[in-house]
């Protein structure tokens, strides 16, 4: 049996907006439901209808992203974690790490490392946390 970890993140409200933003810079396949999707005897009490409680990005090349609404409003904090995002050419890398980090701050600019061709890291505008680089020779 194969193991998969797949990144679920969390946010404080604006993962609609957020995972709409991912769809449009890494296409695939978007899927989000909102509480007013479930059933009435399924939905949180006292969430609104467009509190998103499943979200999801599947990616032709197998990867797959998901997040929700935390229904603590918080988000939960994100610190500690990135998102790794490795991709085969330099003008890819460079337009999505751009878009990323439109809006964002970025920590570390993408440039050539003994490890990969081009790599970066950035925080973007959800405070989601990104590693961004041209696959390269990671061991």
């Amino acid at each position: 049996m194969a193991t998969t970890f797949l990144p679920y993140l969390f946010f404080s409200g604006d993962c609609r907006e957020a995972f709409t933003r991912y769809h449009e810079i890494f296409g695939g396949d978007l899927t989000i439901m909102g509480n007013g999707d479930a059933p009435e005897s399924d939905r949180m009490p006292s969430v609104p209808d467009d509190f998103v409680m499943h979200a999801a990005i599947v990616l032709p090349g197998g990867g797959v992203l998901m997040g929700s609404d935390d229904p603590s409003g918080t988000g939960g904090p994100k610190t500690g974690v990135s998102v790794n995002v490795s991709l085969d050419d330099e003008a890819e890398t460079k337009r999505v790490f751009d878009a990323l980090a439109d809006g964002g701050s970025v920590d570390m600019p993408l440039e050539p490392t003994f490890f990969a061709p081009l790599f970066g890291s950035l925080r973007d505008r959800h405070g989601v946390s990104w590693l961004v680089g041209v696959a390269g020779d990671a061991g």
